[in-house]
């Protein structure tokens, strides 16, 4: 197991969302219900094959886990994928930890970047509160938390895996506008996808950057195939 067979997952997810995205540019629901879930299992084997950690390959299924709940329109479906995506963050929060605790050379913290997020976090959910379900404000001020500490994690570990978690924010955010009824863009549903899509794979690419894959570490003529 290697890069080079990583080529097809990742082919296959590249047109997958494509998919995804058009059908969602042109309001086609039926293509958008097929690509949606085809998204993070290609991901996460494209991760695996990379030779990234176990908790990145859960934090993308746990992904997935939520893109298939969410699209099923009932309350307790968003409820659950919610928490497919809390379990999701939290393997991040290890991840990240576990690569602090190994003196990643890009690991480091700043006092602004999290004074910046913590502001953002009680921003949000003041101005979201009142628009909200009685029953979601608690569990979805829970979710901001948990989500709010995986994005200043992730800017723990360099610019790549830092913009990830900021799209992340930013696409659960659009979400939580709707479910408050905000006015919503057009296609909302369309820059959530972007947004989220973009986030797993900035966050994925910055996971990587720091953790080489197996077959990269030997200091052999070979390493240097590692990646394409």
């Amino acid at each position: 197991m290697n890069a080079r067979h990583a080529r097809v997952p990742l082919v296959a997810f590249g047109l997958a969302g494509v998919v995804d995205l058009v059908s969602l540019a042109l309001g086609h629901d039926t293509g958008h219900t097929l690509a949606k879930p085809l998204l993070m299992p290609l991901l996460a084997v494209c991760a695996h094959l990379y030779g990234g950690p176990p908790l990145l390959v859960g934090a993308l299924l746990f992904g997935w886990g939520g893109d298939v709940l969410l699209l099923l329109d009932a309350e307790p479906a968003f409820l659950a994928g919610m928490a497919s995506f809390a379990a999701g963050h939290v393997c991040y929060l290890l991840l990240f930890r576990r690569s602090l605790a190994k003196g990643s050379p890009r690991a480091r913290g700043s006092r602004r970047t999290a004074a910046v997020y913590v502001l953002a976090l009680v921003a949000t959910v003041a101005l979201l509160w009142p628009g909200l379900p009685a029953d979601l404000r608690v569990p979805v001020a829970g979710y901001s938390l948990l989500l709010t500490a995986m994005a200043y994690g992730a800017s723990r570990l360099g610019p790549v895996a830092g913009a990830g978690g900021a799209l992340f924010l930013l696409s659960d955010t659009l979400i939580a506008t709707g479910v408050a009824d905000w006015p919503q863009p057009p296609r909302p549903d369309l820059w959530i996808m972007l947004t989220y899509l973009a986030a797993q794979c900035l966050l994925t690419a910055g996971v990587l950057a720091v953790r080489p894959p197996p077959q990269a570490r030997p200091l052999t003529s070979g390493s240097a195939q590692a990646l394409p």
